[in-house]
């Protein structure tokens, strides 16, 4: 199976900004908690830094996954990025660098009281040359 997002011959999605966003959405009540856009394009094309005032964001083809100290770990936009947001606001709390885009839900795992979240990346295409598998440790 390929995906294949339709853009525009500039290359931009065919759809307005942001292009991609993270929503927290209360399950209980159906209450949207708070919407952040989710990527930035500038990182892939200089030339769209600072041309609009709205975040652009980037399309997503991946999960998220929330650890038990309330952290939510995304990573499936082309920009070649991981990011930790505070799940109750939605604020970024960090951001690491990848080696390709990542195509993948995060996940985490536990070893002698050390946490780690791990995501898959790469493949090809606008995602970048190459598999990797990357691991970070939480503090």
């Amino acid at each position: 199976m390929r995906r294949r997002f339709l853009r525009a011959p500039s290359g931009a999605p065919c759809t307005p900004p942001p292009w991609g966003s993270l929503v927290a959405i209360d399950l209980t009540t159906g209450v949207k908690r708070w919407d952040v856009p989710l990527g930035d394009p500038a990182v892939l094309r200089p030339e769209l830094a600072g041309v609009s005032k709205t975040p652009l964001g980037l399309p997503s083809l991946g999960g998220t996954i929330v650890t038990a100290s309330g952290i939510t770990f995304v990573a499936g936009t082309f920009d070649r990025s991981i990011r930790a947001f505070d799940t109750t606001t939605g604020k970024e709390l960090w951001r690491g660098s990848l080696p390709a885009g990542a195509r993948a839900t995060p996940m985490t795992y536990s070893v002698s009281g050390k946490q780690y979240v791990v995501v898959s990346v790469g493949g090809g295409d606008d995602w970048g040359k190459g598999d990797w598998v990357v691991a970070f440790a939480l503090k």
